[in-house]
């Protein structure tokens, strides 16, 4: 009875310290991926940003710039976000070291289905992925949300309010900026706002040490426009000379 009762006693402080232990594991980023997946997202750009990121993370590149760091490790969390009450994590918190992690984050990342198709609430993405930064079961010097979208926030508090805070707990926000070919007809400044997107996410969205946007003009840009991204994100290097536009001429 009494053996019985140490191994019921030593299982349980397993089970019970297993999490604490975790969390104290070190890794060189904590970066959450940011989708927005709001209507004004059609299909064409959310397989550009499904694809895009899936691909990216094992890109050879990409794994040099994780295995570059101390700990040669990254955390992961792939979030979809879209209406102010809209946001959802797609891939919770996945530890990123080698080829093979990375190529099944995006093996899971292309088979989930899409979370939402609302309203555009940049400021409700950057809260949700504050929120998730702070129950990271892993513990690192840097901390970077990277938002993706193609328009304004038309939804839920300002967002440089949300900037700021987030700004205020020493996380980084870079933004990654999906052009539309044309205007929206019912509310054209959402995706081409006066001074172009670009500019409104500088001005707005990003924030921190080294912080900057880069661009996806289209399909051949996108995958290009990622790499680039996680590759100065992961390392710690200095933004793409690029790193305004990714396309053009």
């Amino acid at each position: 009875m009494a053996r019985a009762l140490r191994v019921f006693l030593t299982l349980f402080m397993l089970v019970v310290a297993a999490p604490w232990a975790r969390a104290t594991e070190p890794v060189d980023l904590l970066l959450v991926l940011a989708a927005d997946v709001s209507r004004s997202v059609d299909q064409r750009k959310f397989q550009l940003q499904r694809e895009g990121y899936a691909s990216a993370i094992s890109d050879r590149r990409v794994l040099d710039a994780i295995s570059s760091g101390r700990h040669r490790r990254i955390a992961v969390s792939f979030v979809e976000w879209s209406g102010l009450s809209a946001q959802r994590v797609v891939i919770d918190w996945t530890l990123i070291g080698d080829a093979d992690q990375a190529r099944k984050f995006g093996d899971q990342l292309i088979e989930l289905p899409r979370s939402f198709a609302e309203r555009t609430s940049i400021s409700g993405g950057i809260d949700f992925s504050m929120a998730l930064l702070e129950r990271a079961p892993f513990q690192a010097a840097r901390r970077t949300i990277d938002v993706s979208g193609d328009g304004t926030n038309n939804s839920g508090r300002d967002v440089r309010i949300a900037r700021d805070e987030a700004l205020a707990k020493g996380i980084t926000i870079n933004g990654l900026v999906i052009l539309s070919d044309r205007p929206m007809p019912w509310n054209p400044e959402h995706t081409n706002p006066p001074g172009g997107l670009p500019k409104y996410f500088q001005d707005n969205v990003i924030g921190g040490p080294g912080a900057f946007v880069m661009v996806a003009e289209n399909f051949e840009s996108f995958g290009q426009a990622i790499v680039k991204k996680l590759i100065a994100e992961i390392a710690e290097a200095p933004p793409p000379a690029d790193a305004s536009r990714i396309g053009l001429p």
